[in-house]
């Protein structure tokens, strides 16, 4: 007998620096979403398209769980709350490394109980836990606070147990269409693509209090071709910090740093584009952003 079609929402929520965003990029096999050893790294909810030979799985990646201290911070915390509701999966993402149950997972763990959806808890890390027993002890806690429908530990930049989270995930979704086309892996734009690893660049490189003031503005991208007739995309971006101080660390002395950032965003996004890319960066200040109702409401869910 034919085995019925499968498809789902999942969204990956959690605190700040668990690694959904990395786990996002694990299950899909694309860079979706930026990735940095920096907390808040994931702004906006990224959808992201898994297709099984009987099942669509559409995830999506949620900004961490923190203390709100802007706009912007409230708009990330409005966004992953949503996400706790209107899904059919959902993954609960914690570090296996963590020996309790601290106060921002608590406080998932309420908002869970407001939910329809099936939990899966994610256990992050495991890669990082050389200790057997404290991986069941922190399983125990869990399992006592919530009636999870499986429990899966992964290591997502090994890649360890990820089809074992896929095959977990399909077997809880419900009969359902596809819908996406099966090519598709994502519904954020290529210009969206693009701000995103160019902000995953600047995240990995520049110093802790500049990365999470920063926004990026793609203005102008083009598919065009050289006089070779090769093909090449024209890409502009702005990079928009809060503080003139910011906009000398992001330069660099003689334009290094700004530099560097261009030519590693340049390299992913020619593996993304599959083609040449010339790409031209600027940067200017932004006073306040995070709290300007018109720039913050770009993050907000649409």
């Amino acid at each position: 007998m034919e085995e019925k079609f499968k498809s789902g929402f999942i969204s990956l929520i959690g605190r700040t620096n668990v690694g959904k965003s990395t786990i996002l990029n694990a299950l899909v096999g694309e860079k979706l979403a930026a990735v940095a050893n920096k907390t808040q790294t994931t702004r906006t909810a990224i959808r992201a398209i898994v297709n099984r030979k009987n099942a669509q799985l559409i995830f999506i990646d949620t900004p961490g769980i923190h203390k709100p201290k802007s706009k912007l911070s409230e708009t990330m915390l409005e966004t992953s709350f949503t996400f706790i509701t209107d899904v059919d999966v959902i993954l609960f993402v914690i570090d296996a490394t963590s020996k309790e149950i601290g106060r921002g997972d608590t406080k998932i763990l309420e908002k869970l109980k407001n939910s329809n959806a099936k939990v899966i808890l994610v256990m992050n890390k495991i890669d990082m836990v050389s200790n057997k027993e404290t991986l069941l002890h922190v399983i125990d806690l869990y399992q006592k606070e919530y009636p999870f429908v499986a429990v899966v530990p992964i290591s997502a930049t090994k890649k360890e147990n990820i089809e074992v989270l896929l095959d977990e995930i399909e077997k809880n979704l419900k009969e359902g269409p596809a819908y996406y086309n099966q090519e598709e892996y994502t519904d954020q734009t290529l210009r969206q693509l693009a701000e995103e690893i160019i902000r995953e660049k600047a995240l990995r490189l520049l110093q802790d209090e500049v990365p999470h003031g920063i926004y990026i503005e793609v203005e102008n991208m083009k598919r065009k071709k050289t006089a070779k007739k090769e093909p090449i995309y024209h890409i502009e971006a702005t990079l928009y910090c809060l503080r003139e101080s910011h906009k000398g660390i992001i330069i660099g002395k003689n334009g290094l740093m700004l530099k560097k950032i261009g030519t590693y965003a340049r390299e992913d996004l020619e593996k993304m584009l599959g083609t040449k890319v010339d790409l031209k960066l600027w940067v200017k200040v932004s006073k306040d952003w995070i709290n300007n109702d018109k720039i913050v409401k770009q993050f907000k869910i649409k």
